[in-house]
């Protein structure tokens, strides 16, 4: 029984992770940011403001994202693949080609009437994408690559044998179409030869390396929020709890969410300044069967959200938007 369960839950992770990598090889939209202001990296309202704000401060420390998780491997080749194809004209004369590594031979299995019933590769090769990059940005990329395919076995064996191993693939979707959005809108908000990409690349490079940031004072006001916490008295939860459950619809696959929908918020219970500890609510979305009923709970810490639990996985925990938590901090969600 154990057996069949695990090569259930396999080939619903080989479809999910067919969608992932599909998700992934998006290339990036071009965009001319060269006229933007270059004083500070602009992060605000992107599904991993904090990561890269932390990055770009060389603030390492403050870093939930560790450079042997997969999702570094995946925020690593998005950037490089984005910057090349929104910055090529920066790069320097000496840029290194991105390589696709692609199946070079199949191995073909048919039944007794010819009916192909399996196609394995058992050879790969490395061909051109056609997008560039700095040469020591990349080779810091194939550093993390190869920290990755080290753990190749064990990552795939954790993602069959996990209790929530279909939840944390879909989340890793999710992330995934997030990422692809903050392509996008990075280069829209940060010029390709400013400063402050400058300063990322470079900390980005001693991240992937192991090695000490060039470090700035000031710190990410993502850090200051966290050690501030949550506003006290009276908030309005409808909009706060709408705001974070839109801004992680943006990243679901097929359904979508109806704006405005939050009802019967409810929180069970609060800490010893008043604030939530936790809150629930339900809300509306529509999907392949019509419209629907859905229903979320959110975690806090510290008077902040911590996890967005949706009713589909009540076990996967979303990370809340940096930029909406920072928002209601700051007492913008004041009734």
């Amino acid at each position: 029984m154990k057996l069949s369960v695990q090569i259930f839950r396999l080939f619903l992770i080989s479809i999910i992770w067919l969608l992932f990598v599909s998700l992934s090889s998006n290339d990036a939209q071009n965009f001319d940011s060269a006229a933007l202001d270059e004083a500070e990296l602009k992060t605000d309202g992107l599904y991993f403001a904090e990561f890269y704000d932390n990055i770009y401060r060389g603030h390492f420390e403050n870093l939930e994202i560790k450079r042997d998780d997969m999702i570094f491997l995946t925020i690593f080749d998005k950037y490089l693949r984005a910057y090349g194809g929104n910055c090529d004209r920066y790069l320097p004369a000496d840029k290194v080609e991105i390589l696709n590594q692609v199946c070079k031979t199949e191995e073909v299995t048919k039944n007794g009437w010819g009916d192909v019933v399996s196609r394995v590769c058992v050879e790969y090769t490395w061909v051109g994408s056609g997008l560039y990059a700095k040469p020591e940005l990349y080779d810091a990329y194939a550093v993390v690559d190869q920290i990755q395919r080290s753990k190749g076995l064990n990552t795939m064996m954790d993602m069959i044998t996990n209790p929530n191993s279909i939840g944390n693939s879909v989340d890793m979707i999710h992330k995934t179409k997030g990422l692809n959005n903050d392509m996008v809108k990075l280069f829209q908000m940060n010029a390709c030869n400013g400063e402050a990409l400058k300063r990322f690349d470079e900390n980005l490079e001693l991240f992937a390396r192991n090695k000490a940031s060039i470090r700035m004072q000031q710190a990410s006001k993502y850090t200051t929020m966290k050690k501030t916490g949550g506003p006290t008295g009276a908030q309005n939860f409808n909009k706060l709890i709408d705001d974070l459950v839109y801004d992680q619809a943006k990243t679901w696959a097929f359904n979508k969410y109806t704006a405005g929908s939050i009802t019967n918020v409810y929180s069970s219970t609060k800490d010893s300044q008043g604030r939530p500890r936790e809150l629930s609510a339900n809300y509306s979305y529509s999907g392949f069967g019509g419209n629907s009923r859905g229903s979320v709970r959110i975690t806090f810490d510290n008077g902040l959200p911590k996890c967005i639990y949706f009713s589909d996985f009540p076990q996967n925990c979303k990370t809340p938007n940096s930029s909406i938590l920072s928002a209601y901090s700051e007492g913008k969600y004041a009734n």
